[in-house]
């Protein structure tokens, strides 16, 4: 059967031209980066050159770039390696993170407050926006950094972190302090985007390689020049003595291609993305009643469509459509085999029986507009068969 992807939030499919630039790491030139003979300079280049590469495309200095195996890694080396920095400076240092953060914030944020470490959390609106006039109150002499995702993974809510930023700058100033730290996480924004930290006003930034079509298990974290971290991972002392282990040379040269190619791309992607997102929304509102779009529709990703279909169970949706060959995600396929309902859907306010029954739709590079259309087509199928054996019949609010 031929198979219908429609979850490149969760990953994407690795681009041929980029396998095609990782080959000749694996075998030619596989040599260790901190090894001084032929084979380890020539890994050695090819790393410091990726660097470059990578630095002038965000716009940053080469060393600002930490190299890491992904999202969740840069997340944890920008948020612990700050507050462990710089936490004797403060009385009781706080972090502020937005209720609808991915887990890899969350988490981490709730190890540091099993540590000592305040952990102050922002609400957002119905559209999932945080609220700016609540940040301004919560900011005070304490907050050491404050960490709000660019793009969510489940609803491609984008918050307005430029306007954070000035927030931030103007605490800094009145208070004649280099803090709070702000860090983002662009991972689901690269391909999207502008993600040049300077333009963003960022001092810590978090990217994935997976999901821009990158290779998985790749990634890393923009720091800017004059801050200091605490390494996670102790060894060989490499990236800076940031982020210790032998390099994944071919991973980084895959990275750095993917996210070339994704910046090149994306003033023609995104307009071509928005018109598939327009029309599916269209004909999904007008083909199935009882649909709830979820999220903001105009600060909102391209590719993502999140929905609430009343009066069915999500999980029974997804296997319907996995039948007839979709691949489709209940919410953050990051945490898909929990039962636990999504905590983005509860932080815009949906009660339980809107959030079982929701679907996180995602577009990408490969979808087509006939995908489109069988999509529409067996949801509008799925749904009728599956509302035909439900006990429920809820109201939409």
């Amino acid at each position: 059967m031929k198979r219908f992807y429609f979850d490149y939030a969760a990953t994407t499919p690795t681009r041929p031209e980029v396998i095609k630039v990782m080959k000749s790491f694996w075998k030619k030139y596989f040599g260790n980066p901190s090894s001084l003979y032929y084979e380890g300079r020539l890994a050695k280049t090819a790393l410091t050159n990726a660097r470059k590469k990578i630095a002038k495309i965000i716009n940053v200095s080469p060393e600002e770039i930490i190299f890491t195996n992904g999202g969740s890694e840069s997340v944890n080396l920008a948020i612990l390696g700050s507050v462990n920095f710089y936490k004797n400076q403060f009385r009781r240092p706080e972090i502020i993170v937005s209720q609808i953060e991915h887990p890899a914030v969350l988490e981490t944020a709730k190890y540091l407050e099993k540590n000592g470490v305040g952990v102050i959390s922002l609400n957002v609106n119905k559209n999932g926006i945080i609220k700016l006039n609540e940040l301004k109150k919560k900011i005070n002499q304490n907050t050491l950094l404050i960490s709000i995702m660019y793009a969510n993974n489940e609803i491609g809510t984008i918050q307005p972190i430029q306007k954070i930023a000035r927030i931030i700058k103007y605490f800094r100033q009145k208070n004649k302090t280099i803090f709070p730290l702000f860090h983002t996480d662009a991972c689901q924004a690269a391909g999207y985007l502008d993600i040049k930290p300077k333009k963003l006003g960022v001092d810590l930034m978090s990217l994935n390689g997976s999901k821009i079509y990158g290779p998985k298990a790749t990634g890393l974290l923009y720091k800017r020049k004059d801050l200091e971290l605490t390494p996670i991972i102790f060894g060989g002392g490499q990236e800076m003595d940031y982020r210790s282990g032998t390099e994944n040379v071919p991973g980084i040269i895959g990275f750095t291609k993917a996210l070339e190619l994704s910046q090149n791309e994306r003033n023609k992607e995104v307009p071509r993305l928005k018109k598939l997102q327009k029309y599916l929304i269209a004909n999904l509102l007008k083909r199935i009643p009882k649909i709830i779009i979820n999220g903001d529709l105009k600060n909102r990703l391209p590719n993502n469509i999140n929905i609430s279909i009343l009066d069915i169970e999500g999980e029974a949706l997804l296997l319907k459509l996995d039948e007839l060959g979709i691949a489709i995600s209940t919410g953050s396929a990051c945490h898909s085999q929990s039962l636990k309902p999504s905590h983005v859907l509860e932080a815009i306010g949906l009660p339980h029986e809107f959030i079982h029954g929701s679907l996180r739709i995602t577009l990408g590079k490969y979808t087509t507009k006939k995908e489109v259309d069988y999509l529409i087509q067996s949801l509008e199928q799925v749904v009728q068969s599956l509302r035909e054996l439900s006990p429920l019949s809820l109201k939409e609010k």
